[in-house]
Order: C-alpha cells, then sequence, then structure tokens
C-alpha cells in the first residue's frame, strides 16, 4: 500500500459540496488538503453544454447510473437514480435549475432539534456562493462563485402555459427564490455565459493552482481508517494501486448513495446488516442508510402544432445545425437551453403553509425510457408534476462488502398513501392548464396519461406505472439533535460516536427542500466550511 501523505483535511467525493468545500477549506495556506474523486476530469464538452444534459446524464464514464430495487409502490419497476462520477458531481449532469426551496423547509430542520440550520441562518450560505442576474439584495448575493441566469429566450409554448396558468388562478412568480415560492414562472439556471456553472467550474478550477490544495481524480475510496473511534484517513483504489492518505479530519461528500455506503464499509452502521456481510462493527450506528426519500414525478405529454414544440428540431442532426452554429458564435439559442423552461408552485391543500407541488414545463416531449430522455420527431409538450414534501422513507444498504458493487437502493414511493392525492390533483391542475388559453388553441391532444385515464384509481395506476425519480435523493445519513437515535450527524455534521468524521452533502438532509437539491447541498457545504474551521481552532475535531 502506498502512502499519499498527511493532509489537514480529505474530502471524499467532488460533487458540488465538495468542490464548495475544498474552495473554503484551502483559503487557508497553511493547511493542506485533498479532494477524492472516483470518477474523471470534467472535459466531456456535453457537460459544458447546457443542453447537453441527455447526453451525458446516463453516460457511464460520467454516471454511476445506478437502478432502484424494484419499488413496490411503482409496481416493483425499477427506477433508474443517475448521480455524476466526474469532477462537479451530479451538479456537470443534472438540469442546472437553480432552487432553494423554501424558508419553512429550513425553519423546519431546526424545529426539529437541529441548532443553526433555520432559514436566517442558511440563507448567508445561499448568499455567499450566488452570483445572481440581478444583483445584490436582501435575498440574492452577487459576488459569488456559482453563476445564476435567467432564461434568455422563453419558448412561445411556455409563454403560453404560464398565461394559461394564470387564467386558472395560478398568481405570476418572477423569482421562485424570492420573497415567495408560490405560483407561475421561468426558472433560474446554474448557468453563466452560455455554459454550466457546475460545482467543479464555479468553485474547483479557480482556485485548483493552489499550492495546498491537491485533487485527485479515478480514486475509489473503500473505507474510513479509524483508531479506535477517531477517524484518521482514508484508504482508497488508485489505477489498480491501493493508496492510504492520513488526514487531520475526513469530510463524506459523496452524497446521498456513496457516503452511507463508505460509514458502513468501514464498520459505521446497524450492526446487523455489517455482520451480515462480513464487515467488522467499530460503531453501531442505527441511522446509517435510514431516512432515504426523494422527490417523485410523472410526466404529461400534450400533441401541439408544430409551432409550439422543438421536438422537430432536436430530433434531427440536420435542423440543429444552425443552432450548433448559432451557439458557436453567441452562446444563444437551444444548446443554451436547460431541462425545463417554467416551473409551478402551488398548494393543493389551502390549509398548508407552504407549496406540496412543483409542476416543470417543457416545450419538447420528455418520454420515458428508463428514465431517461427520449426525443421523437412529432410536435409535443412535456408537464411534470413532482411532490415537494413525501413522506415514504426508504434506505440504502450493502449489498455485499466490495466497495465497487453498488448499495442497494430503495425510496420506497407512494407506499404512503398521504403522498397520492398531491399528485392527483397535480395530473388534475396539469390538464386543466392545457385545456385553458391561450394554450388550448395549439393542444391537438393528450399523449399522456391518455383520453383513457380519467378516474382517480387510473390516474393513481398511471402514476404507478410512469412515475420517475426527480433525482433529489436526500437523507440516508440524517441530521439531528442528541436523543435522536436515527441521527448520524449532529447539528455541526459530525458523525455521532466517531471523532474527526464530517458529512457534508444532501445525506444529511433530514427532510427534503422543497425544489432541486443542487443549491441547498452547496449551501450545506458553504455552512460545514465555517464550522470545520471554527472547531478546529477551538480544538474540536
Amino acid at each position: 500500500m502506498s502512502d499519499a501523505g498527511q493532509f489537514d483535511y480529505v474530502i471524499v467525493g467532488a460533487g458540488a459540496g465538495g468542490c464548495a468545500l475544498a474552495n473554503r477549506l484551502s483559503r487557508d495556506s497553511s493547511v493542506r488538503v485533498l479532494l477524492l474523486e472516483a470518477g474523471p476530469e470534467d472535459t466531456n464538452v456535453w457537460m459544458k453544454i447546457p443542453a447537453g444534459v441527455p447526453r451525458v446524464v446516463a453516460d457511464p464514464k460520467v454516471s454511476w447510473n445506478y437502478v432502484s430495487e424494484p419499488e413496490p409502490g411503482l409496481n416493483n419497476r425499477q427506477i433508474a437514480w443517475p448521480r455524476g462520477r466526474t469532477l462537479g458531481g451530479s451538479s456537470s449532469i443534472n438540469g442546472l435549475v437553480y432552487m432553494r426551496g423554501t424558508p419553512a423547509d429550513y425553519d423546519g430542520w431546526r424545529e426539529m432539534g437541529n441548532e443553526g440550520w433555520g432559514w436566517s441562518d442558511v440563507l448567508p450560505y445561499f448568499k455567499r456562493g450566488e452570483r445572481h442576474f440581478g444583483g445584490e439584495s436582501a435575498l440574492h448575493g452577487a459576488n459569488g462563485e456559482l453563476r445564476v441566469s435567467p432564461l434568455t429566450e422563453p419558448h412561445p409554448a411556455s409563454d403560453a402555459f404560464i398565461e394559461a396558468a394564470v387564467n386558472i388562478g395560478i398568481p405570476r412568480n418572477d423569482d421562485f427564490n424570492g420573497p415567495q415560492q408560490e405560483g407561475v414562472g421561468y426558472l433560474q439556471f446554474m448557468i453563466g455565459d452560455g455554459e454550466r456553472s457546475s460545482g467543479a467550474s464555479a468553485f474547483l478550477h479557480p482556485v485548483r493552482d493552489r499550492p495546498n490544495l491537491k485533487v485527485q481524480t479515478g480514486a475509489l475510496v473503500e473505507r474510513v481508517l479509524l483508531e479506535g473511534r477517531r477517524a484518521t484517513g482514508v484508504q482508497y483504489s488508485l489505477g489498480g494501486q491501493s493508496m492510504r492518505a492520513q488526514a487531520g479530519e475526513v469530510i463524506l461528500c459523496g452524497g446521498s448513495v456513496n457516503s452511507p455506503q463508505l460509514l458502513m464499509l468501514s464498520g459505521i452502521g446497524p450492526g446487523a446488516q455489517l455482520a451480515e456481510h462480513g464487515v467488522a462493527l467499530v460503531h453501531d450506528l442505527p441511522g446509517v442508510g435510514n431516512n432515504l426519500h426523494d422527490h417523485m414525478y410523472a410526466h404529461c405529454l400534450a400533441r401541439v402544432d408544430e409551432s409550439f414544440s422543438i421536438n422537430r428540431q432536436i430530433s434531427s442532426k440536420l435542423r440543429m445545425i444552425p443552432e450548433v452554429l448559432r451557439y458557436l458564435v453567441s452562446r444563444r439559442g437551444l444548446l443554451n437551453s436547460a431541462a425545463a423552461q417554467v416551473g409551478l408552485f402551488t398548494r393543493t391543500n389551502p390549509e398548508l403553509i407552504w407549496p406540496d407541488l412543483q409542476l416543470q414545463m417543457r416545450p419538447f416531449s420528455m418520454v420515458s425510457n428508463g428514465g431517461m430522455y427520449q426525443t421523437v420527431p412529432e410536435p409535443k409538450i412535456t408537464a411534470s408534476c413532482a411532490l415537494l414534501q413525501p413522506h415514504s422513507r426508504g434506505s440504502i444498504t450493502l449489498r455485499s462488502a466490495d466497495p465497487r458493487e453498488a448499495p442497494r437502493m430503495l425510496a420506497n414511493y407512494l407506499t404512503d398513501a398521504r403522498d397520492l392525492p398531491p399528485l392527483l390533483a397535480g395530473i388534475k391542475m396539469i390538464r386543466k392548464i392545457f385545456m385553458a388559453e391561450p394554450l388550448a388553441q395549439h393542444v391537438t391532444g393528450e399523449e399522456l396519461p391518455g383520453p383513457g385515464v380519467q378516474t382517480d384509481e387510473q390516474i393513481i395506476e398511471y402514476l404507478r406505472n410512469n412515475g420517475q425519480s426527480m433525482y433529489h435523493p436526500v437523507g440516508s445519513c440524517s441530521m439531528g439533535p442528541d436523543g435522536d437515535e436515527m441521527a448520524v450527524v449532529d447539528a455541526r455534521l459530525r458523525v455521532r460516536g466517531i471523532q474527526g468524521l464530517r458529512i457534508a452533502d444532501a445525506s444529511v438532509m433530514p427532510k427534503v427542500p422543497s425544489g432541486n437539491t443542487n443549491a441547498p447541498t452547496i449551501m450545506v457545504a458553504e455552512k460545514a466550511a465555517d464550522m470545520i474551521v471554527e472547531d478546529a481552532r477551538a480544538g474540536r475535531r
């Protein structure tokens, strides 16, 4: 085994959180930081082009391409779970939507006993990393690294969808990260000057020449090294060679799949499960892998006249030539477009204090093919509804003691009956918008769920047969207060019962925020960086 040396901090996983954390910790030139990433460099050109999502989201070179276990609430279908496996992680292959959630999400975390995680606590960290197109304000930052841009060229179908939603009573909202989330309007995107603003491009590449920061790709971390109940480093594989790096502190940023897996492979987790796979138990921590949950959504497709869909263009290489040339010259056009254009947040129950449903609209068809994109030339548009606060809970469990073998992932979508009514309401709302002017005059028929799906029972069956992951898994190493037996980390993100080990990724979120999870993950890393530095100065590692 080769020795990679001694570092003050070893960060496992170069996703959005890992890149932001590496940036912040390496600002202190007196400390040495090692950032380990299992995947390759983020050099694939399609990761830079905003519209390149379909080219990379399932590319095995840059995506883990995970697949869930048969989901009992989805008629035992296995659901695609692509996760980024490259510098930038999932922020290098995702749909680029910038969304924070609502203040109530984070106040809810604090009310669960997680001091320091309320909205007033986390807002400064959202602002710190943000370079918002609207400039500095009470809710937005203008001097951060992450570029946040508006939709530059809305499609006529997107305009019509918004107007139709307004005509059925949905208020207009020009900033879902502004004073309130509820309403319909254009989304904001992690795009700058026509290129994806990923965790790597925003936070890592500008500081990669720092002499105290070492970035190692192709490094699969196999276990955390422990002396008793103190983390002392990590063991990883690099080019077939076993390596060891010593650390003053180890921070896991592998996400909701890889972080719990690595804890369990290191002997930290539910004792019975570790024994089943022959992993020596170091610390029995029953919450590891539990509380897993995710946003589930389903698509509705409408056939439209040709002027209201970009299907013919994007399904033909010949028709895309002008768009390619336009992008090369000006960084504008279809290639500077993200996976969705319009967002809509609403409450399906007026007694709720914040939205429980998220709709997204695209001026093209998003047909499910194992959860992946599939284009067709016929003109169609897509509207999708997602459940924002799911009650269903699942788990990450070991498949074997081999770190190269993916763990078992089971989200248990729709196994809690409380998750069905909002989605039923969402399908009905989309149909109502499709039938409202000025959109209705361009709709020639419904493709999905289809005219034969009308009753609540039929819609529920459609959801079970067609629902997919929105790719927002969280909670599998949940944060919680003293006395919470299922809490994996405390409010300072320290793994309970183990010194020198933290987690700073979406797995620590006790409940999923109301929206996309990339921006909240960066916020977690920003806040973690400050706590790590504070604790190091106070000798509390």
